[in-house]
């Protein structure tokens, strides 16, 4: 069980790992914004959204019961979602080249169906729990 344990941990450390990198990578995108009402309006709002997934995700990986776990979940899905849609509103109003941004789209994707695939993973192990 040991082995499983680890296993578990570095599965979760890889995965925060991905999301710290995905912030980073946000946090570049920002910088690059043109100083215009647009840019700061957008990097406003990215900032906020893009680096929010790793802190929620490594909470929700200390969480006290799995409906907590999966309400952590649920805000890095959230949160992760609405980056996507910066992004692309990046590429769609030419803020950016689509160049820059095609990877970190991608990642975000990614990412998403990780969390969602996790997020419906808890919520059955809790309802076989219950039925245990």
């Amino acid at each position: 069980m040991k082995n499983g344990v680890k296993s578990k941990q570095a599965e979760w450390d890889a995965l925060e790992e991905r999301l710290l990198d995905f912030a980073a990578r946000t946090g570049l995108v920002v910088d690059a914004l043109p100083d215009t009402r647009m840019g700061r309006h957008v990097a406003g709002q990215l900032i906020r959204c893009g680096t929010s997934p790793a802190p929620n995700y490594s909470e929700g990986c200390a969480a006290e019961s799995r409906a907590d776990f999966v309400h952590k979940l649920g805000i890095v899905l959230k949160e992760l979602r609405e980056s996507r849609v910066w992004l692309r509103l990046i590429v769609k109003a030419k803020l950016l080249p689509p160049a820059k941004l095609n990877a970190l789209i991608d990642e975000c994707f990614q990412l998403m169906n990780i969390i969602a695939k996790s997020i419906v993973t808890a919520k059955a192990n809790s309802k076989g729990a219950r039925s245990q």
